[in-house]
């Protein structure tokens, strides 16, 4: 049974397939996800950065990397070799940079170890992109697609998210701005929650730094108190992946950013180390061994390159547009790791 535009209840029932033929949220699905790719592929389009076609193993993870982050990699074995799902095409499109020669982007599946909950999935789309140029180069242009899908979903399907959100409003505030969204480094957003520890979450590990990071909840209160969009900058380096450059010679913070709207954290965006000497400095700063990023050194001595990225959660994204509560009712065909999936 279903409501009359809400998603199936039960999403992790086996059967929800067979009852999302007949409703009016599988339909949904299907338009706004549709919606999605297509103006996805237009914004890049227009900028003439290419899409790449990637494969989705790799032997060297990315995202997880962080000592802040919830996600776990997904090893598989094929053939007598031990490799990964990936987790995130970053690495890729840094060397789709240096081949493509002006910026690249992929939407693609990618794939964490951890349980699915209302705010994560094991298998999801990711909206990627890698360009030449800093970190207010990516954030830039992330603005700008976030604006751009907002007008284009107003556009392609205005009575499809008025149905299921009620209203449309806040795509219309999206689309309707031109200024640049709100910037709060991580350090004045801790101030600004009075470094509550219910909020601001912090590790620590022998022989290494104190690192912090945000909880969902402090996320969403940093929403509400900027009254829309933000972007958190210049986290700790201990809670980030260490790929993401420093921001000064002390290495203690990022040239990172998260965009919270929304859920919380829906862009996760970063400056990349140029040299392969500040690569092995950040490695050797989280304890991480060489061995499987030695192409990642190599792609740096044979080709020195200043880039920054961003990776946006297609499912969360949607998830905003939808004002809806729980991304795993976001699949079309759900997967949960360690269950049998049908069909």
């Amino acid at each position: 049974m279903t409501t009359a535009t809400g998603a199936p209840p039960l999403w992790s029932d086996p059967g929800r397939y067979l009852d999302l033929m007949d409703s009016p949220w599988g339909r949904t699905l299907v338009t706004v996800q549709d919606a999605l790719s297509y103006g996805t592929a237009q914004f890049w389009a227009a900028r003439g950065v290419p899409t790449l076609h990637l494969p989705v193993t790799t032997g060297a993870i990315s995202s997880p990397m962080g000592l802040g982050s919830d996600s776990q990699p997904v090893k598989a074995h094929m053939f007598g070799k031990d490799v990964y799902l990936a987790d995130s095409m970053q690495f890729a499109l840094e060397y789709g940079c240096r081949v493509a020669g002006g910026g690249c982007y992929y939407l693609m599946p990618s794939f964490r170890g951890e349980d699915p909950d209302p705010s994560h999935l094991c298998q999801f789309f990711h909206s990627e992109a890698e360009l030449p140029g800093g970190l207010d180069t990516t954030m830039s242009a992330v603005e700008e697609y976030i604006r751009y899908l907002a007008r284009h979903l107003l556009t392609a399907c205005p009575d499809t998210i008025r149905t299921v959100a009620d209203t449309a409003a806040h795509l219309e505030e999206i689309a309707d701005g031109d200024g640049p969204f709100e910037r709060i480094t991580f350090t004045d957003a801790a101030r600004l929650l009075h470094h509550d520890p219910e909020l601001i979450r912090t590790g620590t590990e022998p022989g290494r730094r104190p690192w912090r990071t945000l909880t969902r909840t402090a996320e969403r209160l940093l929403i509400d108190r900027c009254k829309g969009p933000v972007w958190v900058t210049h986290y700790d380096h201990l809670a980030v992946p260490f790929y993401q450059a420093f921001a000064d010679d002390s290495q203690q913070t990022a040239l990172n950013a998260d965009l919270l709207f929304g859920l919380g954290e829906i862009v996760g965006a970063g400056e990349r180390h140029t040299s392969a000497e500040q690569v092995r400095a950040a490695l050797a700063l989280h304890h991480v061994s060489e061995d499987p990023y030695g192409w990642y050194l190599a792609m740096r001595e044979r080709r020195p390159l200043h880039t920054s990225g961003f990776g946006m959660g297609v499912e969360r994204f949607l998830m905003w547009v939808l004002d809806h509560h729980d991304i795993r009712d976001l699949q079309i065909l759900p997967r949960v790791n360690g269950q049998d999936c049908v069909p």
